[in-house]
């Protein structure tokens, strides 16, 4: 049989008094349209008000269940001795917690966009009111924020500042780093060896950027455009030309394509998606001798 050592605890806990800003934690023993009830093991049962539930707009106490646990702050206590509570202002408290630890281990959320503001759009995340900046919405510019209302985004934390109340989320950083995923991905596709044709996106004194498709692009060097030295790649092409270009060399993501290299009987792709994974250029390791005679006239 349990002893009346066993009860001590809970015992003390029902005479203690408290007191405005305690935090404590109970179980929901009733919820009604405009409050919840909660049994907090002390002399008095304390009783959150909807309006004190929660910061979220779409919160909506159907949420709670008796039997569910619950943290709270203590408010006041009435003449009558009954305790009033607010979950949100603890919930902001353990919320802000948590936010920063998202922000330091760089948590990945899905949020969805409540409203569109001047520079940006709202969003809640842990019961906490969130700016996402139009910068940090898209990897490019955004001409309607409205068409992200409604809509849901991964984000991650990059400003925690409780004491101004102020969240700020990106999804942008992690779209960069997607796309940085998916470049990556269709590059290791490519080998150097391969020939393709491309179309030359940019040129500068040194040489000339090319669009070899996938959203790829390599740099011809000058040295490379062709057989003979020249002052300017503007003396053999021009942007929105389409060339054919090998390529030399990848590395750290970067392309290296040459236009001298390609031989006239190679064959040449129309994109780089049209490159297979494993490169071949379909000659031999060595040549023999007598196909080296053969290029011999006696």
């Amino acid at each position: 049989m349990p002893s009346m050592a066993d009860f001590e605890s809970e015992l003390e806990n029902s005479f203690k008094k408290l007191k405005e800003k305690d935090m404590i934690t109970g179980t929901v023993i009733g919820v009604s349209e405009t409050e919840v009830t909660v049994d907090l093991g002390s002399y008095s049962e304390g009783i959150i008000k909807l309006e004190e539930l929660s910061n979220d707009p779409h919160f909506s106490i159907k949420s709670i269940q008796v039997g569910d646990q619950v943290s709270a702050e203590v408010l006041y206590e009435d003449v009558e001795g009954r305790i009033f509570l607010s979950r949100k202002n603890a919930y902001d408290v353990l919320s802000w917690d948590a936010l920063r630890e998202m922000l330091a281990n760089k948590t990945v959320c899905n949020v969805k966009i409540e409203e569109a503001v001047n520079s940006g759009v709202i969003t809640y995340l842990n019961g906490i009111r969130a700016f996402i900046p139009a910068s940090q919405l898209s990897l490019q510019y955004i001409e309607d924020l409205n068409s992200f209302v409604g809509t849901k985004l991964d984000v991650q934390v990059i400003e925690v500042n409780q004491e101004d109340n102020r969240l700020i989320l990106s999804a942008k950083m992690l779209l960069k780093e997607k796309a940085l995923a998916d470049k990556n991905s269709r590059i290791s596709k490519l080998q150097p060896g391969l020939i393709l044709t491309g179309k030359v996106e940019t040129i500068v004194p040194y040489g000339a950027f090319v669009n070899i498709g996938e959203d790829l692009t390599g740099l011809v060097h000058i040295s490379q455009i062709c057989g003979r030295r020249i002052k300017s790649p503007k003396e053999i092409i021009k942007e929105g030309e389409s060339v054919t270009v090998k390529i030399l060399d990848i590395k750290d993501g970067k392309i290296s394509l040459s236009m001298k290299a390609v031989q006239e009987n190679a064959e040449i792709l129309d994109d780089a998606a049209d490159a297979a994974y494993e490169y071949s250029s379909g000659e031999e390791a060595s040549t023999s001798l007598a196909s080296l005679l053969g290029k011999f006239k006696l």
